[in-house]
């Protein structure tokens, strides 16, 4: 059944979110380009597998509310909708097709995610697809981590693959604050990243949204994750709900990057790639990136 759109955001060149209506309730997802690139070059998807979550992140407003996981054939409804909408003919004829699962819902708590990334090469005719994963890491939930590790292996090898770690401070107390739920400690994330790494593979991202009060150590950093298996992602805070109704504050200013160039040094010096990633700005505005929730 085709999924059920009652609201769309956005503009096509630059960002939409669709929110969608299951029986469980709404869901949002969305599709994005990145300036100067066109659509043809890089087409970025960012669906939900829950909806809503329980994590209940301090800065993201997904968590307000959680009605239950999505089944594998309300994941895939997402891409079929933005897949047929956007090329019509069946092949999905992009340089870059990234699929992320990042929209709404930690991905691990949910088993259907592995069945989708078990699908995604037989259902669409996308030679370029390369699937995202991103996870708060939450502790005993290998029964997920494994077997993606095995798919990714299976199916997306040469670099086809994204993982990525949220992990937004070095500092443990103030990870508990923030994502307040039982997770894989730095050195259980370390672990699974040198079984997860092979050659050839995309380095395991470690993404910290950058808020001020919450520190980021390179020292700590280097102690835990290897450099030649891991890379750093630095990413402004985006405008939430839920950043503003607990005082959460951006520390990298996304007008200048400089705002964390000693930490950029610190880490490079240790042999650390660092991306600070910093999107479209009008972005914000429609509500489309990450921990954003139009629906609030």
């Amino acid at each position: 059944m085709p999924v059920k759109i009652i609201r769309e955001v956005g503009k096509d060149e630059l960002a939409k979110v669709y929110i969608a209506e299951l029986e469980k309730g709404q869901i949002e997802f969305a599709e994005s380009v990145q300036p100067p690139l066109t659509r043809k070059e890089k087409w970025v998807i960012i669906i939900s597998c829950l909806v809503g979550c329980p994590a209940r992140c301090l800065m993201c407003d997904a968590g307000k509310k959680f009605s239950g996981k999505m089944t594998k054939d309300e994941i895939l409804e997402q891409i079929d909708y933005l897949v047929d909408k956007r090329f019509p003919e069946g092949k999905v004829d992009t340089e870059k097709f990234k699929i992320q699962f990042t929209r709404m819902g930690e991905p691990a708590f949910n088993s259907a995610v592995l069945e989708v990334l078990r699908e995604l090469p037989i259902r669409y005719d996308a030679p370029n697809i390369i699937p995202s994963v991103s996870s708060i890491g939450p502790q005993n939930y290998m029964k997920f981590f494994d077997p993606l590790r095995d798919i990714k292996n299976e199916l997306y090898g040469d670099g086809k693959f994204q993982m990525q770690f949220s992990i937004h401070t070095t500092d443990m107390d103030k990870r508990d604050v923030l994502i307040p739920i039982p997770k894989m400690s730095f050195e259980e994330i370390g672990e699974y990243g040198e079984s997860f790494y092979v050659p050839g593979d995309r380095k395991i991202t470690l993404n910290f949204v950058m808020m001020e009060d919450y520190p980021v150590e390179a020292d700590v950093i280097e102690k835990h994750f290897s450099p030649d298996k891991f890379l750093v992602k630095l990413t402004p805070l985006n405008p939430t709900g839920n950043a503003e109704k607990n005082d959460l504050s951006s520390a990298l200013d996304p007008h200048d990057e400089s705002s964390v160039g000693v930490l950029v040094s610190d880490l490079k010096s240790k042999g650390f790639d660092v991306i600070v990633s910093i999107g479209e700005l009008e972005e914000n505005e429609i509500g489309s990136n990450c921990g954003q929730y139009v629906s609030v």
